[in-house]
């Protein structure tokens, strides 16, 4: 007579946990850490996703008058070819904003899939284990070396290579979580209820993976900034004459001498991508140690 009940109870343990989750999530997203991230990323990615409307001039458009030093009409100055490097920084912001957009949660979801998958059966699982081996053997620079080998260098290039990049990481965190979770008593308790295994994965198991995915997902974004710089850095990225902060990296080196804010804004930016995603994601993480 017993028995039921607690099967019962067990079985809806899940969204208890998952509230948990959430919980921690937010005490994350409250630290001061992620605070302190989220704030540097809605500056930089709002200022590039509202680019046409606040940028003072087209990010192509050449003028008369080279290397111009900061001024009220050029903040940053200009570049060799006279167009302004505020402009070009702030749509160089928002090719990354496309590549972390796009790119991660592509990777995120096959990867996801794929690790999920895997667990349900023993040789399908062998052989994306041995995909993702294949996959992490490969530097991000490396990879991207590859893709743009096959597809030509541009932005599909660094969208292909960023979300390569990830499959692994989201898959083999998927797969381990899943594999730790799937001996909870409320997961067996749902299989004695007679829940179909579909149900029981993407309602017992899953919701309680997120959490982990999410701060996997915070590190990502960092990785795929990294990437569209490093790529558009050796010139497989994104082509000119559009704008990206890898690519203006290269381009100021050349000219370190007569225009130091050619290359220190680009890089302040990219630094500061970099660095807010990864105080994000520290942030989440602590918030989930917490809980």
């Amino acid at each position: 007579m017993t028995a039921t009940p607690t099967t019962t109870a067990l079985a809806l343990a899940p969204a208890r946990r998952a509230r948990a989750g959430h919980s921690g999530l937010m005490r994350g997203f409250t630290t001061p850490s992620a605070i302190v991230g989220i704030v540097l990323i809605v500056i930089i990615f709002g200022a590039g996703l509202l680019a046409p409307l606040i940028s003072p001039y087209s990010p192509t458009a050449q003028g008369p008058d080279a290397f111009l030093p900061p001024s009220g009409t050029h903040w940053l100055g200009t570049d060799e070819y006279g167009r302004d490097l505020l402009s070009r920084v702030i749509y160089g912001a928002r090719q990354d904003l496309i590549v972390g957009v796009i790119a991660v949660p592509i990777g995120a979801v096959v990867g996801t899939l794929l690790g999920t998958i895997g667990v349900a059966t023993k040789w399908l699982d062998v052989i994306i284990q041995r995909f993702f081996d294949v996959t992490l053997a490969f530097t991000g620079l490396v990879m991207g070396v590859t893709v743009a080998a096959i597809i030509g260098p541009g932005l599909a290039a660094v969208l292909i290579t960023v979300s390569f990049v990830n499959v692994p990481l989201f898959g083999r965190l998927a797969r381990n979580t899943v594999r730790s979770l799937r001996s909870r008593d409320y997961v067996t308790a749902a299989r004695i209820v007679g829940a179909p295994p579909l149900r029981v994965l993407f309602r017992h198991v899953l919701p309680n993976a997120l959490d982990s995915l999410i701060v996997q997902a915070a590190l990502s974004f960092s990785l795929a900034v990294f990437i569209e710089g490093a790529m558009s850095f050796v010139g497989i990225g994104v082509r000119p004459p559009d704008p990206s902060l890898g690519s203006l990296l290269r381009t100021s080196i050349t000219f370190l001498s007569r225009s130091p804010l050619y290359a220190v804004a680009p890089m302040v930016v990219v630094t500061a991508l970099v660095l807010a995603f990864n105080l994000v994601g520290d942030g989440l993480n602590k918030g989930l140690l917490k809980r």
